[in-house]
């Protein structure tokens, strides 16, 4: 997701860097508990935690605390998870991050790469409905560089509520759809996990948004408000050169659509069922019209081959 990370407002989570765990307890006070930071209001899943200080010296191996264990499926390495959290450092009273505040969950892969590692690795074999602790070393978090508000070499402690987890299929499913107009792209129909081959027509791209069934699933229909778990082909309609696909690093990509910004490719999706293949083709004016993004010429049609795999 190289070049196609842009078009996504993220979280501040999402910025992951640079591999577990203590089961060491540490001295509890009332500000310590189980050696992380204690919980002093809004202790229960679902209400917006306040953190104390850490006291004494930060862990130095990822430490997780169970706060409270839900009854719902264990999660694992390549699950689509939706969580809240707040995160705020060792050494400060005040959170640098929440998603409380938003009113609206996040959601990543595990093991994906999305996240810091701290993350991917604290939140693997945690049931649903669980409120975890975690103590992140810097190796583990932003490193000796930081970002934005957290300082270098810092210790992090966040509080995360497990709101749901899906298992990723691996393809696309559903019934082939004709492609017979021959001014279009052509693209694979195989359900192998690989990515389907993309080619693009030597004629002139058309005018307006083109999103066509490529397979059709009879899974439930994509709202404009959903998060979508997806694997995707990118290519210029100019030369069919690829310039982005998820299958080269083999992690799918999830896109919330509210702050999907290009435009073409969120329409495209909206609209079509879950489990399906899409052929998306977005004219400039709805992808990057006239402005060069990250290598991709002005003016120029974008054409998706999209797996929707899942939502959250």
């Amino acid at each position: 997701m190289r070049r196609l990370a842009g078009l996504l407002v993220v979280p501040l989570l999402l910025l992951s860097t640079a591999a577990c765990g203590s089961d060491d307890k540490g001295s509890d006070s009332a500000s310590m508990k189980n050696g992380l930071p204690a919980i002093t209001a809004g202790e229960k899943f679902g209400e917006k935690p306040t953190l104390a200080k850490g006291e004494g010296n930060p862990p130095k191996e990822l430490k997780v605390n169970v706060i409270s264990e839900g009854k719902g499926a264990v999660t694992k390495k390549g699950d689509a998870i939706q969580v809240n959290y707040l995160g705020q450092a060792w050494d400060s009273t005040t959170p640098f991050d929440n998603s409380f505040d938003r009113g609206q969950p996040f959601d990543l892969t595990l093991g994906a790469g999305q996240v810091i590692k701290g993350w991917d690795q604290g939140l693997v074999g945690q049931k649903v409905g669980s409120r975890v602790e975690i103590g992140i070393p810097p190796e583990l978090g932003y490193g000796a560089q930081g970002q934005g508000d957290i300082k270098p070499n810092a210790t992090l402690v966040f509080v995360v509520d497990i709101l749901k987890s899906v298992t990723i299929p691996k393809s696309a499913t559903g019934t082939p759809v004709a492609q017979d107009n021959k001014d279009l792209p052509k693209v694979g129909t195989n359900t192998d996990g690989k990515a389907p081959s993309l080619t693009v027509p030597k004629v002139d791209p058309p005018t307006k948004l083109v999103s066509n069934y490529v397979l059709e699933s009879k899974g439930e229909v994509v709202k404009a408000t959903d998060t979508v778990v997806v694997n995707y082909v990118a290519a210029l309609w100019k030369d069919g050169k690829v310039f982005d696909s998820t299958y080269t690093t083999g992690k799918p990509a999830n896109f919330p659509l509210p702050q999907l910004t290009l435009k073409g490719l969120k329409d495209g999706l909206v609209g079509k069922k879950i489990g399906s293949r899409v052929l998306i083709v977005a004219p400039p004016a709805l992808a990057f019209g006239n402005e060069e993004k990250q290598g991709i010429p002005k003016n120029s049609t974008l054409v998706f081959a999209v797996d929707i795999l899942t939502k959250m």
